[in-house]
């Protein structure tokens, strides 16, 4: 037994030395690092060399490990240092990885490394200045981490550095003019990431090897330098979503190697500099939502161009006519300047073309013939112009064609009967225009089709009935048109239907049957027409529906009851023939409009309807009226006794009249419920504009009810608006339906005092719990949930309503919640409609807001849009991050955002957060900061809409890391097609 223990014995040394030394140092690396997918299972003693394990590369001569790739494995845990004890290793990459910690000064030990990738990891802390001691380092790709503080100026002194990679981490400070230094550098990737507001240094225009430049997202201010002039190898630059200023420098002509050009989202201005026929290898340019004047220059389009993006500036003059002849141009985007003239009429004929979008803008003539040359051409974009003439009869063959959109112009004649079907097209929009003829039966072949609008032309004839079988259709327009005949039975088969507006044409005959297989329908308009008949109990089963309009017709016999069931923001039955009693719903002052102009519906609505009769009738009516009336008056001074002596007894509250009572849902309690609960006890909140009471109703529902308070002649002459805010408010939330915003049950006017009854919310406001003493209870995951419902419900608002709505006081103290802290938008008292498509700002005449989450242009301009809500909206983010009030005296004359972006600057992202919050958080947290942060961007157009705003939390949340996208050196890698696409949006 003892000589097999000592067999054993000897064995174990001479196990232990059968791998090599490099493979010994690889199984430290093993050891520091959580393995839960086994990807490391093939690292293993029982081999001479660890060549054949997985992610291990030696060389073939020596034997020795030259490259260790562990990326896409799933490892957790710190850097392992022993990868730097292999003393030939050139490559380490152990990107997309969950390698966490910080990096230190111990890394300039790797000092054979040529290729250092540990991007797509949760590293944390500053980046050691040592590594710039690895001299022979040509690759550092640290994107897509968490680090933070300055990017080392000591990384100028690489000398054979290609490739730096930093971007997406929270970086702050500026980019050192250092790195100018680096006279190997190819490719610079610096893009998103918080860095405090900086010029672009000069310095990196001594690059002479320069190929990338990407520093999207950077807080960039400032002019372009005119050295990048001097950076003759580059091919992709890349300074987007940025406040950039002044004029594009003319040196940026000089660069003939490069491809492409992206500046969009700057405030850049001036002209376009010419000299552009030197960029010869140019392939894509855009410089979009800028505020740049001028003209296109004509040097620019004479280009081998694939892509050029002018949109949104101010820029004049016509399209040269040489556009037509780049042999790649695939995308052409001028939306929303001033340009005029005709389209080149060669244009599409040469080249590719893709994609065209010149809306709004002063455009006229026709639409040229070859547009659709190459088969290609997906959309064609050109409303609000002054395009004449007929849609050529080439385009009815281009069945690539998936938008069309050519509303607001001068188009006439008939449209071709190809171009009626074409099988990709899912927008067809021709409305406002005077085009004529049918609507083709050619239409059923447009099986893709989900919105058609054609409204507001000359069309005539029937409606054919192939327009049932577009199985996708969601909105079907052609008011304001001269269609004839009846409405298609075939219609009803429509069951993904969510609009169907025909008023205002010669239509005739009923309401076809089956009308219950609208499941989707919310508006149907079928006004001022010749229809007949009577309207079907079906109707009542459209549980969605919200407006219905059926006026300036002859239907007749009675209106449904069925009509009860449903939830109508807008109903209009006046100037028809019904008769007979009103739905118990509706018969009430409110909807007295809605019912007028039918002689047969008198109903319990005074006036509702003339009567006619002899003299003697109606003297005999005037003196039983007479009766009436007195009998009432002794009624009413008899109550009035009593209730004076009821009041002395009591004690209790003034006398109250109902004059205006107005529900939006139906409810199951009334005004005078309503009015006995109005108590001292009973108030939760007050304000300027009136109290806040939660009234517990018979039926067990509680209700919260804001009293607003009448106003002196003073105050109501002080206001430069023709509705107060009660009547605001109404107006505003009596047609929101959305989860996120807090349904207003009704309201009423009781003469001293006006009631808003709302649904109730038991935990109350953001702010009120927040900044109090429970605001412990908020941990992040319902802060996080919070934030994202508040940002639902105002892209509602902003994109989804129509017209859209601004709030104009979006702040912590709105934002109510309930009981499982769901969040709900609430106080609409100066919300604005922003009505028409070029009225994109409301002037006012008094600030509109609450301090703190006033957007800084207010300094200078009191015209306010939804960019103002948004910047408030950043400022209940940085609310919720920090924990900390919109304005505090610790700040001094700074708000949240400037201590938040000072604080960033100074001290670091642990400085900012709340420490109330849980730290295992703080990678979602810091991505959610980045939306807030991008929220408050001091200039409006830095701001992202609200339906990105949403995106971009969605995102914060899916996961605790961000993933970049990868360059591949010619597009970039964060391009944001959203705002490429703005104005081109249903």
């Amino acid at each position: 037994m003892f000589f097999y223990l000592f067999l054993i014995f000897l064995s174990l040394p001479l196990t232990s030395h059968s791998l090599n030394q490099d493979g010994l140092f690889l199984q430290r690396v093993k050891l520091g690092l959580s393995d839960p997918t086994n990807a490391l299972s093939s690292w293993n003693d029982r081999d001479d060399t660890p060549c054949k394990w997985y992610g291990v590369t030696c060389d073939q001569s020596t034997h020795r490990v030259n490259s260790v790739d562990l990326s896409n494995s799933e490892l957790a845990g710190p850097f392992p240092y022993f990868l730097c004890r292999l003393p030939f290793l050139k490559s380490i990459n152990l990107a997309n990885n969950l390698i966490n910690s910080s990096l230190t000064a111990d890394i300039a030990t790797c000092q054979n490394v040529e290729v250092l990738d540990l991007s797509d990891n949760l590293l944390v802390g500053s980046v050691p200045e040592s590594l710039s001691e690895l001299r022979n380092l040509k690759s550092l790709s640290l994107t897509s981490n968490n680090f933070s503080g300055d990017i080392p100026r000591k990384f100028g002194q690489f000398q054979k550095l290609e490739l730096m990679s930093l971007a997406g981490n929270l970086f702050t400070g500026s980019i050192p003019r250092e790195l100018g230094n680096i006279s190997t550098l190819q490719n610079l990737q610096l893009g998103y990431n918080p860095f405090a507001p900086s010029q672009l240094p000069s310095e990196l225009g001594n690059l002479s090897n320069l190929a990338v430049l990407w520093l999207s997202n950077s807080n960039l201010v400032g002019p372009i330098p005119e050295s990048f002039g001097k950076l003759s190898r580059l091919s992709n630059l890349d300074l987007t979503l940025n406040r950039l200023s002044g004029s594009i420098p003319s040196s940026l002509t000089w660069l003939k190697s490069i491809e492409q050009i992206e500046l969009y989202n700057n405030s850049l201005s001036g002209e376009l500099p010419r000299g552009f026929l030197n960029l010869t290898m140019l392939r894509r340019f855009d410089v979009s939502t800028n505020q740049l004047t001028g003209t296109i220059p004509t040097q620019l389009t004479q280009l081998e161009l694939e892509s050029l993006n002018l949109f949104e500036n101010r820029l004049e003059g016509t399209l040269p006519e040489s556009i037509a002849k780049s042999p790649n141009l695939y995308e052409l985007k001028l939306f929303n300047n001033k340009l005029t003239g005709e389209l080149p009429s060669q244009l599409g004929l040469n080249s590719p073309l893709k994609r065209l979008d010149v809306s709004y803008n002063g455009f006229s003539g026709k639409i040229p013939e070859k547009l659709c040359a190459k088969g290609e051409l997906e959309d064609m974009i050109l409303i609000y112009n002054s395009f004449s003439g007929k849609i050529p009869e080439s385009l009815g063959k281009c069945n690539s064609l998936g938008r069309v959109r050519l509303k607001s112009n001068r188009f006439t004649g008939v449209v071709p009967e190809e171009f009626w079907g074409l099988p990709r097209v899912y927008l067809f929009e021709l409305e406002e225009n005077s085009f004529s003829g049918k609507v083709s039966n050619r239409i059923a072949s447009a099986y893709n089709l989900s919105v058609l609008k054609i409204s507001k032309n000359q069309f005539s004839g029937n409606l054919p009935m192939e327009i049932g079988f577009l199985g996708k259709l969601i909105e079907f327009s052609a008011s304001n048109n001269l269609f004839t005949g009846s409405i298609p039975a075939s219609l009803v088969n429509l069951s993904t239907l969510n609009t169907l507006v025909l008023d205002d044409n010669e239509l005739s005959g009923g309401i076809p049957a089956g009308i219950q297989g609208w499941k989707s329908l919310n508006d149907l308009s079928l006004s001022n027409n010749k229809l007949s008949g009577s309207i079907p109990d079906e109707i009542g089963s459209l549980q969605v529906l919200n407006y219905l309009d059926l006026s300036g017709n002859y239907f007749s016999g009675k209106i449904p009851v069925q009509l009860d069931d449903l939830k109508l923001n807008l109903l209009n039955l006046s100037n028809n023939m019904l008769s007979g009693a009103l739905p118990p719903l509706y018969a009430k002052e409110i909807y007295r409009s809605s019912f007028l102009g039918n002689p047969g519906l008198c109903g319990d609505l005074e006036d509702l309807c003339p009567q006619e009769g002899d003299s003697k009738k109606q003297s005999y009516l005037w003196i039983l009226r007479s009766i009436f009336v007195l009998a009432g008056l002794v009624f009413v001074v008899g109550v009035v006794w009593f209730y004076f002596k009821y009041q002395n007894f009591k004690k209790a509250k003034k006398v109250v009249t109902i004059s205006k009572w107005r529900s939006f849902h139906k409810i199951g309690f009334s005004e005078f419920e309503i009015l006995d609960c109005l108590k001292e006890d009973s108030v939760i909140g007050s304000g300027g504009s009136g109290r806040v009471y939660k009234v517990v109703l018979s039926n067990g529902d509680t209700v919260a009810v804001k009293k607003l308070s009448g106003e002196s002649k003073k105050e109501d002459a002080s206001r430069n608006s023709d509705k107060d805010e009660f009547e605001a408010e109404v107006e505003t939330l009596g047609k929101i339906r959305h989860k996120n915003i807090v349904r207003l049950w009704c309201c009423c006017n009781t003469g001293d005092s006006k009631l808003l009854v709302y649904e109730y919310m038991p935990n109350g406001s953001l702010g009120d719990l927040l900044h109090s003493s429970k605001g412990g209870l908020l941990e992040w995951p319902t802060r996080y949930k919070i934030a994202l419902d508040a940002a639902e419900g105002l892209s509602y608002l902003h994109h989804d309503c129509v017209p859209p709505i601004v709030h104009r006081d979006v702040k912590s103290n709105n934002i109510l919640l309930d009981a499982e802290f769901g969040a709900r938008v609430a106080d609409f008292g100066v919300a604005k409609v922003v009505q028409g498509v070029n009225k994109r700002t409301e002037s006012m005449s008094v600030i509109a807001g609450s301090c703190g989450y006033i957007a800084p242009e207010y300094a200078y301009t009191l015209r306010v849009n939804e960019k103002s809500d948004i910047y408030s909206f950043g400022v209940v983010i940085l609310e919720l991050v920090t924990g900390r009030l919109p304005i505090d005296p610790e700040f001094g004359e700074k708000d949240l955002v400037k201590w938040v972006c000072t604080t960033l600057d100074q001290n670091g992202i642990d400085h900012v957060i709340d420490p109330k919050l849980d730290s295992s958080y703080k990678d979602e947290i810091s991505k959610v900061l980045e939306v807030g942060l991008r929220c408050t961007s001091s200039l409006p157009i830095g701001r992202p809409s609200m339906r990105r705003v949403v995106k971009m939390l969605q995102e914060a949340g899916m996961a605790n890391k961000p993933k970049a996208n990868k360059s591949d050196g010619k597009l970039s890698p964060y391009y944001n097609e959203e705002v490429s696409d703005q104005a081109s949006l249903v």
